[in-house]
């Protein structure tokens, strides 16, 4: 328990915000991931919000509920893996219940277990551990096991960081098929921050 003391876990109220300034506070807070090899933790730079069944790039867009977006209509501040082209992508769950939205962590700045960060994910530049969706997941050891959990309280939570000086937005990656849905300017990150994706 010493280890969590070094963090101020986010209360379950935090996650009530809309999906859309959901994405934009996450930025600066710090995701962590305790395990049995030690603690993960980055701080959030770059998000991107999914809006759900309107919104044609969402996993849960005209309400599409399977196996794996289950998750999506429950309460915000859950834990959304799911696989994509074998990475492992983790999404906070917002909007009320039966509203399926979610944030998409697509980068993160190393603060806590850089060692351990590199061991999983080989050596490289720093700026590259996890400048991706799927590169964060493998560094901080988040897995499709972390599915249903939360992130107000251990092993994988959310904690205060700081408060950025300058957010920028544009277009979502990856999701070209998608419509007009692929020109939203829902992706989020902090300004000039090497560690964002590219």
């Amino acid at each position: 328990m010493k280890e969590i003391q070094r963090y101020e876990l986010i209360g379950k109220e935090f996650f009530q915000l809309s999906t859309l300034e959901l994405a934009k506070a996450l930025l600066g807070c710090l995701l962590v991931k305790e395990s049995k090899e030690g603690v993960a933790s980055g701080y959030i730079v770059e998000t991107e919000a999914y809006m759900g069944p309107l919104d044609r790039a969402a996993h849960s867009y005209n309400n599409r509920r399977t196996k794996r977006t289950e998750v999506m209509f429950g309460e915000a501040g859950l834990v959304y893996t799911y696989v994509m082209h074998t990475h492992c992508l983790v999404n906070v769950v917002s909007g009320e219940i039966d509203r399926p939205e979610a944030v998409l962590i697509r980068a993160v700045e190393p603060f806590e277990g850089l060692e351990l960060m590199y061991k999983r994910r080989g050596m490289m530049k720093e700026t590259n551990l996890t400048s991706g969706p799927g590169k964060l997941t493998k560094a901080l050891g988040i897995s499709r096991e972390d599915y249903g959990r939360n992130f107000y309280e251990p092993p994988l939570f959310i904690a205060k960081g700081y408060t950025p000086d300058s957010i920028s937005s544009g277009k979502r990656i990856g999701i070209e098929n998608s419509g007009e849905a692929k020109d939203y300017p829902w992706r989020f990150w902090i300004t000039d921050n090497p560690f964002r994706s590219r």
